[in-house]
C-alpha cells in the first residue's frame, strides 16, 4: 500500500460524513473496522467527492449508498459509477433506517418553523412531517448528518433536524420525537468501491453482480433482448433501472444487479452475449450478498451443466477433418 491511502499501516476508507450519517454507521460493519488494528474513516462531503476520493487515490476504498427500499436507487453514485473507468464494486451491507427529530432548544412542535434534512430523508418521512409539522420549511442538508451539525450551531429555538438516532447524540441534541419514518423497516444498501483492478472477492454461492448496459441502437424489443440474455441462463434480477446516458433527450442505459458471480458459468454466458448485442458492458463487479442468502440457480444453468454442454460441443468439433 503506498503512503496516499494509508495511515501507517492502517487502510483509509472514505465515506459521506460527516460523523453520524447512515453511511458512517454501515462503515463500521465492515470487516476493516473489525478487531485491533482498524481502518482509518476518512470524512467527504458528498457521494461524488467520496467516489472521487477514490479514483485520486486518497483513500484505498469508500462506502457509498447505492439503493434504498423505499426511494430505490441512488442517482449519484449510479451515474458516477457508470461513467468511471477506474472503479470496481467488492462488497455490501444494508442498514435499516430510522430517523428521529433533533432540536437544540427544547420547543413544542407547534412551535417549529424550519427542518432541516437530507433529500432522502425528507422522502422518507414527508408523510409524517406533514401530519404533525403541516406547512414547515424543510431545508436540505448534504447529510442528515450535517442536519444535525447545522441545529447544534443554533443560538435560537425554532428549528429542528432529521437525522440518525446517532447523529443526535454525537451532537448533543435532544430527541423529541422518535420513530418517524413513513415506512417502517426501510434499509439502505450501500457499496464497497474501490480502484479498477483490486482483487475481486472470490465466488461464494451467495453473490450478485453490477453491470451497466448500454444499448447499441433504440428499436422495438431492445430491452427485451437484454433480458434475455439473463433469463435464457437462468440468472435473476434483483434490481434493474434505466438512467440517462446524458448525451441527448431519450437516451438511456440501465443499471443492472444480478444473482451470480463472473466466475459463475451462467453469468460467464450471459455476459458474453450481453457484450455481442450490447453497445457496451461496463462490469462494476462481483461481490457475496449483504444478506448471505444463496443464489438460487435454475435447473440446467449450474455450473456442470455448462461443462457437459461444452464437452458435447467439443468432441463435436472434434469429428472435423
Amino acid at each position: 500500500m503506498d503512503d496516499a491511502n494509508t495511515v501507517g499501516d492502517r487502510t483509509r476508507f472514505g465515506f459521506l460524513g460527516p460523523a453520524g450519517t447512515f453511511t458512517h454507521q454501515a462503515l463500521l460493519q465492515l470487516d476493516a473496522f473489525a478487531g485491533p488494528d482498524p481502518a482509518e474513516p476518512v470524512p467527504y462531503p458528498d457521494v461524488l467527492a467520496t467516489i472521487d476520493a477514490v479514483v485520486a487515490g486518497e483513500v484505498e476504498a469508500a462506502l457509498v449508498p447505492i439503493e434504498n427500499s423505499v426511494e430505490g436507487g441512488v442517482t449519484a453514485t449510479l451515474d458516477h459509477l457508470a461513467a468511471s473507468e477506474d472503479l470496481v464494486i467488492t462488497g455490501e451491507v444494508t442498514i435499516p433506517v430510522e430517523f428521529v427529530l433533533c432540536v437544540r432548544h427544547r420547543v413544542r412542535l407547534e412551535q417549529v418553523r424550519e427542518v432541516v434534512t437530507h433529500p432522502v430523508a425528507d422522502a422518507q418521512v414527508r408523510g409524517w412531517l406533514a401530519e404533525h409539522l403541516p406547512g414547515v420549511a424543510v431545508v436540505h442538508a448534504g447529510s442528515t448528518a450535517g442536519a444535525a451539525v447545522a441545529v447544534a450551531q443554533d443560538s435560537e429555538p425554532g428549528r429542528v433536524a432529521v437525522c440518525a438516532k446517532v447523529a443526535a447524540e454525537l451532537q448533543g441534541l435532544e430527541i423529541i420525537e422518535d420513530g418517524i419514518a413513513d415506512n417502517p423497516g426501510a434499509e439502505t444498501r450501500f457499496v464497497v468501491v474501490r480502484r479498477q483492478g483490486a482483487p475481486l472477492p472470490a465466488p461464494t454461492g451467495a453473490d450478485k453482480t453490477t453491470l451497466v448496459l448500454y444499448q447499441r441502437d433504440d428499436h422495438s424489443g431492445a430491452l427485451l433482448e437484454i433480458l434475455d440474455q439473463f433469463a435464457s441462463r437462468g440468472i435473476n434480477l434483483t434490481r434493474i433501472e434505466s438512467r440517462p446516458t446524458k448525451t441527448a433527450l431519450g437516451n438511456y442505459c440501465f443499471s443492472v444487479d444480478a444473482e451470480g458471480h463472473l466466475m459463475d458459468e451462467r453469468m460467464g454466458h450471459a455476459l458474453s452475449g450481453l457484450y455481442r448485442i450490447c453497445k457496451r458492458v461496463r462490469f462494476l463487479g462481483s461481490y457475496p450478498r449483504a444478506d448471505r442468502r444463496p443464489n438460487e440457480v435454475a435447473p440446467l444453468n449450474a455450473n456442470d451443466d455448462f461443462a457437459r454442454a461444452a464437452q458435447w460441443l467439443d468432441n463435436l468439433r472434434g469429428w472435423t477433418i
